[in-house]
Protein backbone atom coordinates (compact mmCIF):
# COMPACT_ATOMS: atom_id res chain seq x y z
CA UNK A 1 0.00 0.00 0.00
CA UNK A 2 1.79 3.25 -1.09
CA UNK A 3 2.38 5.55 1.62
CA UNK A 4 0.34 8.62 2.17
CA UNK A 5 1.93 12.40 1.50
CA UNK A 6 0.75 15.23 3.50
CA UNK A 7 1.72 19.08 3.19
CA UNK A 8 1.82 21.20 6.16
CA UNK A 9 1.33 24.76 5.36
CA UNK A 10 2.80 26.26 8.85
CA UNK A 11 5.55 25.56 11.38
CA UNK A 12 5.02 26.28 14.90
CA UNK A 13 4.20 24.42 17.50
CA UNK A 14 0.77 22.94 15.61
CA UNK A 15 2.88 22.11 12.59
CA UNK A 16 5.72 20.84 13.85
CA UNK A 17 3.21 18.51 16.36
CA UNK A 18 1.70 17.37 13.42
CA UNK A 19 4.69 16.11 11.82
CA UNK A 20 6.04 14.40 14.76
CA UNK A 21 2.48 12.66 14.91
CA UNK A 22 2.30 11.58 11.50
CA UNK A 23 5.97 10.77 11.71
CA UNK A 24 5.04 8.16 14.30
CA UNK A 25 1.94 6.46 12.01
CA UNK A 26 4.87 6.17 9.59
CA UNK A 27 3.14 9.14 7.11
CA UNK A 28 5.25 10.88 4.72
CA UNK A 29 4.79 14.35 6.65
CA UNK A 30 6.69 17.91 4.25
CA UNK A 31 6.42 21.28 6.72
CA UNK A 32 6.10 24.32 4.42
CA UNK A 33 7.26 27.79 6.80
CA UNK A 34 7.19 31.30 5.53
CA UNK A 35 9.97 32.25 8.23
CA UNK A 36 13.46 32.01 6.90
CA UNK A 37 14.20 29.76 10.09
CA UNK A 38 12.24 28.21 12.75
CA UNK A 39 11.86 29.70 16.38
CA UNK A 40 9.71 30.79 18.57
CA UNK A 41 9.17 34.07 20.44
CA UNK A 42 10.10 34.16 23.97
CA UNK A 43 7.09 33.47 25.90
CA UNK A 44 5.83 30.96 28.40
CA UNK A 45 3.22 28.06 27.83
CA UNK A 46 1.22 25.92 30.05
CA UNK A 47 0.98 22.86 28.92
CA UNK A 48 -2.24 21.32 30.61
CA UNK A 49 -2.83 17.09 31.16
CA UNK A 50 -4.42 16.42 28.37
CA UNK A 51 -1.69 17.92 26.30
CA UNK A 52 1.11 16.29 28.14
CA UNK A 53 -0.84 13.20 27.80
CA UNK A 54 -0.18 13.13 23.70
CA UNK A 55 3.34 14.51 24.05
CA UNK A 56 4.25 11.44 26.17
CA UNK A 57 2.78 9.10 23.71
CA UNK A 58 4.76 10.92 20.88
CA UNK A 59 7.88 10.14 23.77
CA UNK A 60 9.05 13.54 24.53
CA UNK A 61 8.06 13.43 28.36
CA UNK A 62 11.82 13.05 29.15
CA UNK A 63 12.81 16.09 27.14
CA UNK A 64 9.58 17.89 28.09
CA UNK A 65 9.84 17.45 31.90
CA UNK A 66 13.77 18.31 32.03
CA UNK A 67 12.95 22.23 30.75
CA UNK A 68 9.86 22.73 32.46
CA UNK A 69 8.67 23.95 35.70
CA UNK A 70 5.96 21.85 37.48
CA UNK A 71 3.20 24.19 39.36
CA UNK A 72 1.61 23.31 42.86
CA UNK A 73 -1.75 25.03 41.87
CA UNK A 74 -3.62 27.31 40.25
CA UNK A 75 -4.32 30.14 42.34
CA UNK A 76 -6.51 33.20 41.70
CA UNK A 77 -5.80 36.16 43.48
CA UNK A 78 -7.34 39.62 43.99
CA UNK A 79 -5.67 42.48 41.97
CA UNK A 80 -4.98 44.43 44.66
CA UNK A 81 -4.85 42.44 48.00
CA UNK A 82 -3.69 39.24 46.77
CA UNK A 83 -6.64 37.35 48.75
CA UNK A 84 -6.74 34.10 47.59
CA UNK A 85 -10.27 33.45 46.00
CA UNK A 86 -9.50 29.88 45.12
CA UNK A 87 -6.59 27.44 44.98
CA UNK A 88 -6.49 24.61 42.24
CA UNK A 89 -4.20 21.56 42.85
CA UNK A 90 -2.35 20.61 40.36
CA UNK A 91 1.49 18.98 41.42
CA UNK A 92 0.13 16.04 43.39
CA UNK A 93 -3.66 16.02 41.90
CA UNK A 94 -3.13 16.02 38.08
CA UNK A 95 -1.48 12.28 37.54
CA UNK A 96 -3.90 11.01 39.82
CA UNK A 97 -7.05 12.45 38.67
CA UNK A 98 -5.42 13.44 34.82
CA UNK A 99 -3.14 10.55 34.10
CA UNK A 100 -0.96 12.97 33.71
CA UNK A 101 0.69 16.31 35.03
CA UNK A 102 0.55 19.85 34.26
CA UNK A 103 3.73 21.47 33.07
CA UNK A 104 4.91 25.22 32.38
CA UNK A 105 7.42 25.58 29.92
CA UNK A 106 8.79 28.26 27.74
CA UNK A 107 7.64 27.93 24.62
CA UNK A 108 10.79 27.17 22.27
CA UNK A 109 11.83 25.00 24.77
CA UNK A 110 8.72 22.99 23.47
CA UNK A 111 9.08 23.49 19.77
CA UNK A 112 12.61 22.57 19.91
CA UNK A 113 11.59 19.20 21.69
CA UNK A 114 8.91 18.39 19.03
CA UNK A 115 11.23 19.64 16.03
CA UNK A 116 13.50 16.77 16.86
CA UNK A 117 10.87 14.49 16.03
CA UNK A 118 10.42 15.56 12.73
CA UNK A 119 12.44 14.39 9.55
CA UNK A 120 14.34 18.37 9.00
CA UNK A 121 14.93 17.07 5.33
CA UNK A 122 11.61 17.44 4.70
CA UNK A 123 10.90 21.11 5.84
CA UNK A 124 11.15 23.93 3.23
CA UNK A 125 11.84 27.43 5.04
CA UNK A 126 11.48 31.06 3.55
CA UNK A 127 8.32 30.05 1.47
CA UNK A 128 5.21 31.63 1.15
CA UNK A 129 2.03 29.77 0.69
CA UNK A 130 -0.45 32.25 -1.75
CA UNK A 131 -2.97 29.35 -2.18
CA UNK A 132 -4.57 25.52 -2.33
CA UNK A 133 -6.52 23.81 -4.76
CA UNK A 134 -7.45 19.96 -5.56
CA UNK A 135 -7.36 18.18 -8.56
CA UNK A 136 -8.78 14.65 -8.46
CA UNK A 137 -7.18 12.73 -5.60
CA UNK A 138 -4.06 15.34 -5.62
CA UNK A 139 -4.56 18.02 -2.94
CA UNK A 140 -2.13 21.24 -4.55
CA UNK A 141 -0.72 23.71 -2.50
CA UNK A 142 0.99 26.79 -4.13
CA UNK A 143 3.77 29.33 -3.12
CA UNK A 144 4.71 32.67 -3.58
CA UNK A 145 8.05 31.68 -6.03
CA UNK A 146 6.67 29.68 -8.10
CA UNK A 147 6.69 26.01 -6.88
CA UNK A 148 3.45 23.99 -6.29
CA UNK A 149 3.39 21.06 -3.67
CA UNK A 150 1.23 17.54 -4.23
CA UNK A 151 0.07 15.06 -1.93
CA UNK A 152 -2.82 13.39 -0.34
CA UNK A 153 -3.83 15.83 1.72
CA UNK A 154 -2.75 19.84 2.73
CA UNK A 155 -3.10 20.72 6.14
CA UNK A 156 -3.58 24.74 7.17
CA UNK A 157 -1.83 25.26 10.50
CA UNK A 158 -0.80 28.77 9.79
CA UNK A 159 -2.33 30.30 12.21
CA UNK A 160 -5.48 33.00 12.93
CA UNK A 161 -4.46 35.26 9.43
CA UNK A 162 -4.50 31.61 7.33
CA UNK A 163 -4.05 31.83 4.04
CA UNK A 164 -5.69 28.21 3.63
CA UNK A 165 -8.24 29.15 5.44
CA UNK A 166 -9.18 31.77 2.86
CA UNK A 167 -8.28 30.29 0.15
CA UNK A 168 -11.59 27.82 1.37
CA UNK A 169 -14.19 29.86 3.00
CA UNK A 170 -12.90 33.29 1.86
CA UNK A 171 -11.54 36.26 3.53
CA UNK A 172 -13.13 37.10 6.93
CA UNK A 173 -10.70 39.21 9.21
CA UNK A 174 -10.69 38.08 12.91
CA UNK A 175 -12.34 40.53 15.35
CA UNK A 176 -10.69 42.62 17.52
CA UNK A 177 -12.11 41.51 21.12
CA UNK A 178 -11.04 45.33 22.94
CA UNK A 179 -8.10 43.51 24.85
CA UNK A 180 -4.72 44.29 24.46
CA UNK A 181 -2.02 41.62 25.87
CA UNK A 182 1.35 42.27 27.57
CA UNK A 183 3.97 39.31 27.60
CA UNK A 184 7.37 39.12 28.90
CA UNK A 185 10.07 36.62 30.34
CA UNK A 186 11.91 37.97 33.13
CA UNK A 187 15.29 35.53 33.81
CA UNK A 188 16.10 35.31 37.34
CA UNK A 189 19.49 33.35 39.17
CA UNK A 190 17.24 31.81 41.62
CA UNK A 191 13.15 31.29 42.15
CA UNK A 192 12.00 34.62 43.77
CA UNK A 193 9.15 32.39 45.98
CA UNK A 194 9.32 35.48 47.57
CA UNK A 195 7.37 37.80 45.58
CA UNK A 196 6.29 35.05 42.49
CA UNK A 197 4.41 31.65 44.20
CA UNK A 198 5.47 28.20 42.79
CA UNK A 199 2.13 28.42 41.14
CA UNK A 200 -0.04 29.60 37.57
CA UNK A 201 -1.62 32.86 39.50
CA UNK A 202 -4.57 34.37 37.79
CA UNK A 203 -4.33 38.26 39.09
CA UNK A 204 -8.37 39.26 38.40
CA UNK A 205 -8.96 42.82 38.47
CA UNK A 206 -11.05 45.40 36.87
CA UNK A 207 -11.08 45.56 33.19
CA UNK A 208 -8.06 43.40 33.29
CA UNK A 209 -5.86 40.46 34.97
CA UNK A 210 -2.36 39.08 35.15
CA UNK A 211 -1.27 35.62 34.66
CA UNK A 212 2.34 34.87 36.29
CA UNK A 213 4.06 31.43 36.45
CA UNK A 214 7.75 29.83 36.59
CA UNK A 215 9.62 28.46 32.98
CA UNK A 216 12.47 27.22 32.23
CA UNK A 217 13.25 24.94 35.15
CA UNK A 218 12.34 27.91 37.41
CA UNK A 219 14.78 30.11 35.70
CA UNK A 220 12.54 32.60 34.19
CA UNK A 221 9.00 33.96 35.48
CA UNK A 222 6.17 34.17 32.37
CA UNK A 223 3.90 37.53 32.46
CA UNK A 224 1.27 37.32 31.07
CA UNK A 225 -0.94 41.05 31.34
CA UNK A 226 -4.42 41.37 30.10
CA UNK A 227 -6.26 44.83 29.71
CA UNK A 228 -9.40 46.42 28.01
CA UNK A 229 -8.43 48.78 25.64
CA UNK A 230 -10.01 51.13 23.46
CA UNK A 231 -7.48 51.31 21.11
CA UNK A 232 -6.58 48.73 18.78
CA UNK A 233 -3.68 46.30 18.75
CA UNK A 234 -1.90 44.81 16.31
CA UNK A 235 -2.43 40.95 15.97
CA UNK A 236 1.49 40.08 16.25
CA UNK A 237 3.71 38.77 18.98
CA UNK A 238 6.40 41.44 18.11
CA UNK A 239 5.03 44.64 18.64
CA UNK A 240 7.84 46.39 20.69
CA UNK A 241 6.70 47.52 24.04
CA UNK A 242 8.62 48.62 27.00
CA UNK A 243 8.76 48.31 31.04
CA UNK A 244 7.08 52.22 31.79
CA UNK A 245 4.41 51.44 29.41
CA UNK A 246 3.22 47.79 31.41
CA UNK A 247 4.10 49.16 34.58
CA UNK A 248 1.59 52.31 33.69
CA UNK A 249 -1.16 49.89 32.97
CA UNK A 250 -1.38 47.92 36.01
CA UNK A 251 -0.85 51.08 38.66
CA UNK A 252 -2.09 50.34 41.38
CA UNK A 253 -2.44 46.69 41.24
CA UNK A 254 -0.55 44.62 43.89
CA UNK A 255 3.18 45.62 45.10
CA UNK A 256 4.55 41.69 43.90
CA UNK A 257 3.34 42.07 40.51
CA UNK A 258 5.11 45.62 40.02
CA UNK A 259 8.19 44.04 42.19
CA UNK A 260 8.24 41.60 38.97
CA UNK A 261 7.24 43.93 36.14
CA UNK A 262 10.37 46.38 37.22
CA UNK A 263 12.39 43.79 36.41
CA UNK A 264 10.89 43.21 33.16
CA UNK A 265 13.07 44.22 30.12
CA UNK A 266 11.63 42.81 26.38
CA UNK A 267 7.95 43.76 26.69
CA UNK A 268 5.86 42.75 23.98
CA UNK A 269 2.43 43.60 23.56
CA UNK A 270 -0.58 42.28 21.05
CA UNK A 271 -4.48 42.91 20.50
CA UNK A 272 -6.72 40.00 21.07
CA UNK A 273 -8.63 38.60 18.41
CA UNK A 274 -11.39 36.36 18.19
CA UNK A 275 -13.70 34.16 15.58
CA UNK A 276 -16.85 32.62 15.89
CA UNK A 277 -16.09 28.32 15.66
CA UNK A 278 -16.49 27.57 12.52
CA UNK A 279 -19.66 25.23 10.85
CA UNK A 280 -16.71 23.38 9.26
CA UNK A 281 -12.82 23.11 8.82
CA UNK A 282 -12.77 20.97 5.30
CA UNK A 283 -13.23 20.84 1.73
CA UNK A 284 -12.37 17.61 0.51
CA UNK A 285 -8.66 16.93 1.20
CA UNK A 286 -7.74 19.91 2.49
CA UNK A 287 -8.39 21.11 6.14
CA UNK A 288 -7.36 23.19 8.79
CA UNK A 289 -5.40 22.85 12.11
CA UNK A 290 -5.34 25.10 15.68
CA UNK A 291 -5.78 28.14 15.63
CA UNK A 292 -6.66 28.41 11.39
CA UNK A 293 -9.20 26.48 12.36
CA UNK A 294 -10.36 27.43 15.91
CA UNK A 295 -8.26 30.68 17.17
CA UNK A 296 -9.09 31.19 20.84
CA UNK A 297 -8.67 33.26 23.43
CA UNK A 298 -5.93 32.70 26.01
CA UNK A 299 -8.11 32.42 29.22
CA UNK A 300 -8.04 28.68 29.24
CA UNK A 301 -4.74 28.31 28.40
CA UNK A 302 -5.57 25.80 25.82
CA UNK A 303 -4.16 27.45 22.50
CA UNK A 304 -1.33 25.19 21.88
CA UNK A 305 -3.01 22.26 23.73
CA UNK A 306 -6.11 22.25 21.31
CA UNK A 307 -3.36 22.15 18.41
CA UNK A 308 -1.41 19.29 20.14
CA UNK A 309 -4.83 17.39 20.45
CA UNK A 310 -5.61 17.99 16.66
CA UNK A 311 -2.13 17.21 15.34
CA UNK A 312 -2.51 13.78 17.39
CA UNK A 313 -6.30 12.56 16.50
CA UNK A 314 -5.60 13.80 12.43
CA UNK A 315 -2.73 11.80 12.02
CA UNK A 316 -4.35 8.73 13.97
CA UNK A 317 -7.69 9.38 11.47
CA UNK A 318 -5.33 9.47 8.54
CA UNK A 319 -3.61 6.55 9.46
CA UNK A 320 -6.76 3.93 10.67
CA UNK A 321 -9.53 5.11 7.56
CA UNK A 322 -9.64 3.43 3.97
CA UNK A 323 -9.19 6.95 2.64
CA UNK A 324 -8.33 10.78 3.39
CA UNK A 325 -11.48 12.14 2.80
CA UNK A 326 -12.98 9.85 5.14
CA UNK A 327 -10.08 10.73 7.41
CA UNK A 328 -10.64 14.31 7.23
CA UNK A 329 -14.45 14.07 8.18
CA UNK A 330 -13.24 11.80 11.24
CA UNK A 331 -11.19 14.54 11.90
CA UNK A 332 -13.41 17.05 12.26
CA UNK A 333 -16.42 14.95 13.54
CA UNK A 334 -14.24 14.12 16.84
CA UNK A 335 -12.42 17.79 17.12
CA UNK A 336 -14.90 20.01 16.27
CA UNK A 337 -17.59 19.62 19.74
CA UNK A 338 -14.39 19.98 21.99
CA UNK A 339 -12.55 22.67 20.08
CA UNK A 340 -15.83 24.66 19.84
CA UNK A 341 -16.92 24.46 23.68
CA UNK A 342 -13.23 25.55 24.50
CA UNK A 343 -13.24 28.54 22.39
CA UNK A 344 -16.32 29.46 23.92
CA UNK A 345 -15.61 28.92 27.10
CA UNK A 346 -12.48 30.77 26.85
CA UNK A 347 -14.38 33.75 25.63
CA UNK A 348 -16.96 33.84 28.09
CA UNK A 349 -13.43 33.11 31.36
CA UNK A 350 -12.64 36.45 29.61
CA UNK A 351 -15.65 38.29 30.71
CA UNK A 352 -15.99 37.25 33.65
CA UNK A 353 -12.14 37.58 35.29
CA UNK A 354 -12.50 41.40 34.09
CA UNK A 355 -15.36 42.62 36.20
CA UNK A 356 -15.56 46.43 37.21
CA UNK A 357 -18.35 46.62 39.45
CA UNK A 358 -17.34 45.94 42.84
CA UNK A 359 -20.73 44.11 43.59
CA UNK A 360 -20.23 41.20 40.51
CA UNK A 361 -16.98 40.99 41.87
CA UNK A 362 -17.55 39.77 45.43
CA UNK A 363 -20.51 38.27 44.18
CA UNK A 364 -18.03 36.10 41.39
CA UNK A 365 -15.36 35.60 44.06
CA UNK A 366 -17.80 34.48 46.76
CA UNK A 367 -18.89 31.70 44.04
CA UNK A 368 -14.94 30.95 44.06
CA UNK A 369 -14.71 30.64 47.31
CA UNK A 370 -17.82 27.94 47.93
CA UNK A 371 -17.05 25.84 44.67
CA UNK A 372 -13.43 25.74 46.19
CA UNK A 373 -14.79 24.10 49.19
CA UNK A 374 -16.70 21.43 47.43
CA UNK A 375 -14.21 20.55 44.58
CA UNK A 376 -11.59 22.60 43.98
CA UNK A 377 -10.71 21.47 40.52
CA UNK A 378 -13.68 22.31 39.56
CA UNK A 379 -13.72 26.16 40.67
CA UNK A 380 -11.82 28.99 39.18
CA UNK A 381 -10.99 28.19 35.62
CA UNK A 382 -13.01 25.04 36.41
CA UNK A 383 -11.14 23.59 33.46
CA UNK A 384 -11.17 19.68 34.79
CA UNK A 385 -13.30 18.91 31.75
CA UNK A 386 -10.46 20.24 29.88
CA UNK A 387 -7.58 18.07 31.41
CA UNK A 388 -9.24 14.66 31.35
CA UNK A 389 -9.61 14.77 28.36
CA UNK A 390 -7.35 11.32 25.89
CA UNK A 391 -6.81 11.71 22.53
CA UNK A 392 -5.58 8.26 22.38
CA UNK A 393 -8.75 6.80 24.54
CA UNK A 394 -11.08 9.18 21.64
CA UNK A 395 -9.66 7.36 18.87
CA UNK A 396 -10.16 4.04 20.15
CA UNK A 397 -13.60 4.47 21.44
CA UNK A 398 -14.43 5.52 18.01
CA UNK A 399 -12.18 3.76 15.85
CA UNK A 400 -13.27 2.89 12.42
CA UNK A 401 -14.61 -0.74 11.74
CA UNK A 402 -11.90 -2.91 9.92
CA UNK A 403 -13.43 -5.07 7.57
CA UNK A 404 -14.43 -8.48 8.33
Amino acid sequence: MRKLKVGIIGGGIGGVALSASLGAQDIEAHIFERAPAFGEVGAGIQMTPNAVKILTALGTFDALQKVSFLPQNIIGRDWKTARVMWRTPLAQDCPRLYGAPFFHVHRADLHRILLEQVDLSRTQLGVQCTGVRQDGATAIATFSNGMEFEADVIVGADGIHSTVRNALFGEEPPRFTGNMCWRAVVPFDAPPYDFVSPDSSFWLGPKGHVVTYYVSAGKAVNIVAVLESKDWVAESWNVASSRDELLAGFSGWHENLQKLFSRASDVYKWGLFDRDPMPSWTVGRVTLLGDAAHPMLPFLSQGAAMAIEDSFVLAGSLAEASSPVEALRRYESLRRPRTTRVQLESRERGRTYHLSSPFARIKRDLGYRWRNLVNPQASGLGANWVYEYDAQKQLQTHAVPQPA
